[in-house]
């Protein structure tokens, strides 16, 4: 493999000008060589921001010799596909969120995969966050001794649109799957039962849809701890991201980054910016390192850090979660995680 990684982004919407961003100009031993979009526009546009090739069907870019990795941020319900040709083409890939909403749609990607002998990255931003990486280390290394007890609080600071809902595999699969992903993270461990219960709280017309917009969850890790997650579509005060592990020896925890970090007080209290507003603003820096992580496995030829296995588990768990909340119980996730 040559020292510089020339990639191509499927994919244009907002996270995939992001990466295009990236790949252009913050990642060394990157180059961004070309741009597909079924909104040909929409390629042009970004291509010719970045002075990379432009086409409309992403086939034509993996039949480029001179891409060497795609970037998948096309909708999920093209994911699989998309993994499976570019496999067979010889690319390495990355691959936003989810895989699939189909076990057995994952399981034919993830053999292409092997079969091809090409890397696999999953988009999970949030492992890359630095503030969650140091959590993650403290757990590791022992300083809050044996975890007993995770809290994770995710919640938007708006419901997403219904046209988004009702192609975003519903909550468990689109929003808590980060969370899922987390969890597993943090603990260094797997969680082997959910319970999950859901509600419509924030929005109706979710409710017409299909879906719920209020969750909380139950975990029980493997090893014996257990941990929450509460998510929410709309949070009045912003973004609202918060962890904390909790051990035998003590605590971490991490709170809400904000855009500074001043406190002012008078006589009618204690004030303070509120979060950052979105997961744009809140995890930029994140995308940055998960996809410099990726360049680097393909030069350096190890095993990507977020892997297609973590990627199926995490759909394990929101099917665990989707069918919990559905029949009011407890769910191994033996029962969901498929052949």
């Amino acid at each position: 493999m040559s020292a510089t990684i020339r990639v191509g982004v499927i994919g244009v919407g907002r996270i995939g000008k992001l990466h295009a961003e990236n790949l252009a100009s913050r990642i060394p031993g990157a180059q961004l060589v070309a741009v597909a979009d079924v909104v040909p526009e929409a390629a042009r546009e970004n291509a010719a921001r970045w002075h990379a090739a432009a086409v409309a069907d992403y086939r034509a870019l993996l039949e480029d010799p001179g891409v060497d990795a795609v970037a998948i941020c096309s909708s999920s319900d093209t994911h699989a596909t998309i993994i499976q040709d570019a496999a067979a083409a010889g690319k390495h890939i990355f691959c936003e969120k989810p895989l699939d909403y189909d076990l057995k749609k994952i399981d034919d990607a993830l053999m292409a995969v092997q079969a091809a002998g090409v890397k696999l990255q999953v988009g999970f931003n949030r492992r890359f966050d630095v503030n969650f990486r140091k959590v993650r280390e403290m757990v590791a290394e022992g300083k809050i001794g044996t975890p007993h007890i995770l809290r994770i609080t995710s919640r938007d600071p708006e419901a997403p649109p219904t046209p988004y809902l009702q192609g975003s595999g519903r909550m468990f699969l689109d929003m808590t799957i980060h969370d899922f992903d987390m969890a597993r993270f943090l603990m260094d461990d797997e969680v082997s039962e959910i319970f999950a219960g859901g509600a419509v709280l924030v929005e109706s017309e979710i409710g017409r849809a299909g879906d719920i917009d209020t969750a909380v969850m139950a975990l029980r890790f493997a090893k014996g701890a257990l941990g929450t997650i509460d998510n929410s579509r709309r949070s009045a005060y912003g973004y609202d991201q918060r962890v904390e592990v909790f051990g035998s020896e003590g605590i971490v925890t991490v709170g809400n980054n904000a855009p500074d970090a001043h406190v002012f007080s008078d006589q009618y209290g204690i004030h303070a910016p509120k979060p950052l507003y979105f997961f744009l603003e809140r995890y930029r820096e994140s995308y940055l390192v998960e996809m410099q992580e990726f360049i680097n496995c393909i030069r350096r030829n190890t095993q990507p850090p977020v892997t297609g296995a973590d990627g199926r588990i995490s759909i394990v768990m929101a099917l665990a979660a989707q069918r919990s909340c559905e029949e009011n119980r407890a769910v191994v996730l033996t029962e969901t995680a498929g052949g």
